[in-house]
């Protein structure tokens, strides 16, 4: 790996619920995202999980950590198996080096790892730090309330998903949090770029074409509503601003999928779970149902 270094838009460190959704967020609005999961995990000490909402029966967690880093590779998001070893800023850019000697550089970090927050402290110690008492002795660790409900910090760039305090108190509230923190990184990233307040905000969802009203189909529409949330005192120039519409009136207009779209996702979406089913357990479940059909034909 040498001295070279990767440059990324954000640098996720944790690959748990909460960093992985993070990864998902910010990778699907087409942020250059790696999440760096190497650690101890919380998750992995439940013996099977079964308040997941969407696995009625529960899932196995090694099978849940396949999904998750399906998802993330489905997005578009890089994740490395490293042990993110420390955090610090360089030239305004923030340098990440793991135990397995990487560097990278990136715009942005979210930090996603409950267990260990020691990898931040050279970047504001005095005020990552808090003590607490375990069994008579003294401990110092991440203070989960450095950030805030939103998960940004003093630090502008660094975002905390975990540790978090109760928002880490189960797998889908952390999943939950992670993707709060990565639209806040978003709805940065979108004022930075030059986004008002009043359009920075990012929604990350697709709708039924047939929903949406004729007029709201023209690229002119879009506009007028564009132009109608930028306020007179706007700092961008006109073909800085131009550039910036035509962007979210695409994004805009893409957000609404025909049936035949739909259909097509909806396919995908089966056949990627199929993937992760183990070929025994469904050439069983069709077995169970070829017998109960036949059962039920015998019974007419």
């Amino acid at each position: 790996m040498g001295d070279e270094r990767r440059h990324y838009e954000v640098v996720v460190v944790g690959g748990g619920p909460a960093g992985c959704s993070a990864g998902v967020f910010t990778a699907r609005y087409g942020l250059d995202t790696v999440v760096f999961d190497r650690g101890n995990s919380s998750l992995r000490r439940c013996a099977y999980l079964e308040n997941y909402l969407g696995f009625p029966a529960g899932i196995e967690i090694d099978a849940f950590y396949e999904l998750m880093r399906a998802h993330l590779a489905e997005a578009g998001c890089e994740r490395l198996a490293e042990m993110v070893e420390s955090v610090t800023r360089e030239d305004g850019a923030f340098v990440v080096e793991t135990q397995e000697g990487r560097t990278v550089t990136a715009d942005r970090v979210v930090a996603a790892a409950r267990y260990d927050g020691s990898y931040l402290r050279p970047m504001d110690e005095d005020r990552m730090t808090t003590t607490t008492e375990h069994l008579g002795e003294t401990r110092e660790q991440f203070d989960p309330d450095y950030a805030d409900a939103d998960g940004r910090t003093p630090i502008d760039g660094l975002y905390v998903a975990a540790p978090a305090g109760e928002m880490n108190a189960q797998a889908i509230l952390s999943a939950g949090h992670g993707a709060r923190v990565a639209r806040n990184l978003i709805a940065d990233a979108r004022r930075e770029a030059g986004y008002p307040d009043e359009l920075a905000d990012y929604w990350d969802w697709v709708r039924p074409e047939a929903e949406r009203a004729e007029e709201w189909a023209s690229r002119d529409r879009w506009r007028e509503w564009f132009d109608d949330r930028v306020p007179d005192d706007h700092p961008l120039d006109g073909d800085e601003l131009a550039a910036l519409r035509e962007a979210e009136v695409d994004r805009r207009l893409d957000a609404y999928v025909p049936d035949d779209e739909i259909d097509r996702r909806a396919e995908r979406g089966y056949d990627r779970l199929l993937e992760r089913i183990p070929d025994d357990r469904i050439e069983a479940y069709l077995r169970d149902r070829t017998a109960a059909g036949d059962a039920d034909a015998a019974d007419d």
